[in-house]
Protein backbone atom coordinates (compact mmCIF):
# COMPACT_ATOMS: atom_id res chain seq x y z
CA UNK A 1 0.00 0.00 0.00
CA UNK A 2 2.82 2.63 0.63
CA UNK A 3 3.75 2.40 -2.83
CA UNK A 4 0.74 2.44 -3.96
CA UNK A 5 -0.14 5.95 -1.95
CA UNK A 6 3.47 7.49 -2.75
CA UNK A 7 2.59 7.76 -6.07
CA UNK A 8 -0.92 9.26 -5.56
CA UNK A 9 -1.98 7.82 -8.76
CA UNK A 10 -3.11 4.55 -10.56
CA UNK A 11 0.48 2.26 -11.11
CA UNK A 12 1.36 -1.09 -12.70
CA UNK A 13 2.57 -3.91 -11.33
CA UNK A 14 6.19 -3.29 -13.03
CA UNK A 15 6.19 0.24 -11.65
CA UNK A 16 6.08 -1.08 -8.12
CA UNK A 17 8.29 -3.84 -8.66
CA UNK A 18 10.88 -1.20 -10.29
CA UNK A 19 10.64 0.79 -7.05
CA UNK A 20 10.58 -1.71 -4.80
CA UNK A 21 14.28 -3.19 -6.63
CA UNK A 22 15.47 -0.04 -5.98
CA UNK A 23 15.87 -1.66 -1.94
CA UNK A 24 16.03 -4.96 -2.47
CA UNK A 25 15.30 -8.23 -5.10
CA UNK A 26 11.88 -9.03 -4.78
CA UNK A 27 10.13 -11.44 -7.79
CA UNK A 28 7.01 -9.67 -10.29
CA UNK A 29 4.94 -12.45 -8.74
CA UNK A 30 5.32 -11.67 -5.29
CA UNK A 31 4.25 -7.95 -6.69
CA UNK A 32 1.19 -9.32 -8.22
CA UNK A 33 0.21 -11.34 -5.74
CA UNK A 34 0.07 -8.55 -3.04
CA UNK A 35 -1.60 -6.35 -5.38
CA UNK A 36 -4.29 -8.97 -6.61
CA UNK A 37 -4.67 -9.99 -2.75
CA UNK A 38 -5.59 -6.08 -1.87
CA UNK A 39 -7.75 -5.90 -5.00
CA UNK A 40 -9.52 -9.00 -3.07
CA UNK A 41 -9.57 -7.16 -0.16
CA UNK A 42 -11.20 -4.31 -1.10
CA UNK A 43 -8.23 -1.98 -0.48
CA UNK A 44 -7.64 -1.57 -4.10
CA UNK A 45 -9.28 -0.85 -7.17
CA UNK A 46 -8.00 -1.92 -10.93
CA UNK A 47 -8.53 -1.39 -14.12
CA UNK A 48 -7.18 -2.95 -17.59
CA UNK A 49 -4.96 -1.08 -19.41
CA UNK A 50 -3.88 -3.74 -22.25
CA UNK A 51 -2.21 -6.76 -20.81
CA UNK A 52 -1.76 -5.24 -17.67
CA UNK A 53 -3.81 -3.42 -14.58
CA UNK A 54 -3.73 -0.30 -13.12
CA UNK A 55 -3.92 0.16 -9.20
CA UNK A 56 -5.18 2.54 -7.27
CA UNK A 57 -5.74 3.04 -3.47
CA UNK A 58 -9.73 2.75 -2.67
CA UNK A 59 -9.02 4.95 0.77
CA UNK A 60 -6.02 7.05 2.44
CA UNK A 61 -3.65 6.08 4.67
CA UNK A 62 -5.08 7.37 7.68
CA UNK A 63 -8.30 5.47 7.11
CA UNK A 64 -6.40 2.26 5.95
CA UNK A 65 -4.20 2.85 9.49
CA UNK A 66 -7.68 3.64 11.31
CA UNK A 67 -9.50 0.45 10.06
CA UNK A 68 -5.96 -1.94 11.06
CA UNK A 69 -6.83 -0.39 14.69
CA UNK A 70 -10.35 -1.32 14.73
CA UNK A 71 -9.48 -4.21 13.68
CA UNK A 72 -7.07 -5.07 15.90
CA UNK A 73 -8.55 -3.65 18.96
CA UNK A 74 -11.94 -5.00 18.08
CA UNK A 75 -10.51 -8.79 18.67
CA UNK A 76 -9.50 -8.13 22.20
CA UNK A 77 -11.20 -9.66 24.78
CA UNK A 78 -10.86 -6.44 26.85
CA UNK A 79 -10.90 -3.47 24.93
CA UNK A 80 -10.09 -1.43 28.10
CA UNK A 81 -7.11 -3.22 28.80
CA UNK A 82 -5.56 -2.77 25.19
CA UNK A 83 -6.42 0.79 24.80
CA UNK A 84 -4.04 0.93 28.23
CA UNK A 85 -1.81 -0.92 26.93
CA UNK A 86 -1.49 1.30 23.48
CA UNK A 87 -1.65 4.56 25.33
CA UNK A 88 1.43 3.36 27.28
CA UNK A 89 3.42 2.36 24.04
CA UNK A 90 2.48 5.96 22.44
CA UNK A 91 5.01 8.92 22.36
CA UNK A 92 4.36 12.38 23.94
CA UNK A 93 3.71 13.29 20.19
CA UNK A 94 1.37 10.74 19.65
CA UNK A 95 -0.27 11.13 22.88
CA UNK A 96 -0.52 14.67 21.87
CA UNK A 97 -2.00 13.97 18.35
CA UNK A 98 -4.71 11.79 20.25
CA UNK A 99 -5.85 14.78 22.06
CA UNK A 100 -6.26 16.81 19.30
CA UNK A 101 -7.87 14.23 17.56
CA UNK A 102 -10.46 13.84 20.33
CA UNK A 103 -10.88 17.39 20.70
CA UNK A 104 -12.10 17.08 17.00
CA UNK A 105 -14.69 14.38 17.17
CA UNK A 106 -16.34 15.60 20.64
CA UNK A 107 -19.82 16.04 20.02
CA UNK A 108 -22.07 19.45 21.19
CA UNK A 109 -23.15 19.06 24.51
CA UNK A 110 -27.26 19.73 24.66
CA UNK A 111 -28.60 21.78 27.34
CA UNK A 112 -28.98 19.20 29.56
CA UNK A 113 -24.80 18.52 29.57
CA UNK A 114 -25.71 14.98 27.79
CA UNK A 115 -23.22 14.93 24.47
CA UNK A 116 -25.48 15.75 21.60
CA UNK A 117 -25.86 14.02 18.02
CA UNK A 118 -25.90 15.93 15.04
CA UNK A 119 -29.39 16.39 14.02
CA UNK A 120 -30.79 16.52 18.00
CA UNK A 121 -31.78 19.98 17.34
CA UNK A 122 -34.69 19.28 14.75
CA UNK A 123 -36.91 16.81 16.85
CA UNK A 124 -39.27 16.38 13.75
CA UNK A 125 -35.61 13.93 12.31
CA UNK A 126 -36.00 11.89 15.27
CA UNK A 127 -37.91 8.66 14.09
CA UNK A 128 -37.36 9.18 10.54
CA UNK A 129 -35.81 6.75 8.33
CA UNK A 130 -33.03 9.04 7.24
CA UNK A 131 -34.33 12.04 8.52
CA UNK A 132 -30.92 13.61 9.85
Amino acid sequence: MTRVWKWNRPVTVREVLEDLQKERSIAYTTVMTVLDNLHQKGWVRRESEGRAYRYEAVSTRAAYAAALMNEAWSQSDNAAAALVAFFGMMSEEQRQALQDAMRVVQLPQTPDGNAGTPGDENPASHGEPGGR
